[in-house]
């Protein structure tokens, strides 16, 4: 398949072996045939995943497929930290997404310069180029900055550190992914901006997961959604539409690739991107 764009999917780590069977032999193996540059795998709050993340990772290279950790600092200090990035590279990984991930219970907010700033500058000096480094961006604004402006300052710091590209929080509205491109440029940053994208498949599904991760869902999209909640197969055909005319959007806009949060499904997004590769 020939995409627009260069494309890649999010997983959540299994919490067993078992689980992590079927994700690798039956939903990273579907997605796979879509041709994404890698998958990537999340880490939990504090590195509460840590070995479901790990484990998670390892095996789906070794099923032949490019994978990505997510890392943050959480309650690791430095040499922590760069044993665990040893055991990537040992088993590897070439790729990294760095995180301020959740503060971890119990620390203070300075806990090792508790952010992704912090974590990708120890990358670098303890990996060098070992790893291509992303980081996070938000369109909308990180729900703890203090202003727009402090935001992307936030981001421009982590850019400066040494990040390779970066991986927006997910959106529906592309207004603000413009908008944020024109002010990232505006303040030097040249890096590519990868558009994030979640397919919808459920109402209730995305706004539990949506009120969680501070990510806006338009108040007419969440009307329409209702008006078609007691049609399954309506619901379908409405969500990968609206997407599909999303992401053209964004790649229009000049969007370097497209993330796909999968939820650990790949339905909506195995129809999605069709769509695109037309």
């Amino acid at each position: 398949m020939s995409n627009p764009v260069p494309i890649s999917f999010e997983f959540f780590p299994p919490r067993d072996a078992p689980g992590r069977e079927r994700l690798i032999a039956n939903v990273a193996s579907k997605l796979n045939e879509l041709g994404p540059q890698f998958f990537s795998v999340t880490y939990g709050a504090g590195g509460t995943t840590r070995d479901g993340t790990h484990q998670a990772v390892t095996g789906l290279i070794d099923a032949g497929f490019q994978a990505a950790p997510h890392f943050s600092i959480g309650g690791d200090d430095a040499a922590e930290i760069t044993a665990t990035l040893d055991a990537y590279a040992a088993a590897g990984v070439n790729r990294i997404v760095a995180l301020r991930g959740d503060q971890p219970s119990g620390y203070s907010s300075s806990r090792f310069g508790h952010n992704a700033e912090a974590l990708v500058r120890l990358i670098r000096e303890h990996s060098g180029d070992k790893f291509h480094l992303e980081v996070a961006a938000y369109p909308e604004i990180h729900p703890d900055a203090q202003s727009a402006a402090a935001d992307l300052d936030f981001f421009k710091r982590k850019v400066d550190a040494g990040a390779d590209s970066a991986i927006t929080q997910y959106f529906y509205n592309a207004d603000a992914y413009e908008n944020f491109l024109e002010r990232s440029a505006a303040a030097g940053i040249s890096i590519p901006i990868v558009a994030g994208v979640m397919p919808i498949t459920n109402l209730e599904a995305l706004i539990r997961v949506s009120e969680k991760c501070s990510a806006e869902v338009p108040r007419w999209l969440r009307y329409a959604l209702a008006d078609l909640q007691d049609d399954e197969r309506a619901t379908a055909d409405f969500s990968v539409d609206f997407v599909t005319d999303l992401c053209e959007r964004l790649i229009a806009l000049g969007a370097p690739g497209l993330h796909f949060y999968t939820l650990n499904r790949w339905g909506a997004t195995t129809r999605i991107v069709a769509n695109l590769a037309g």
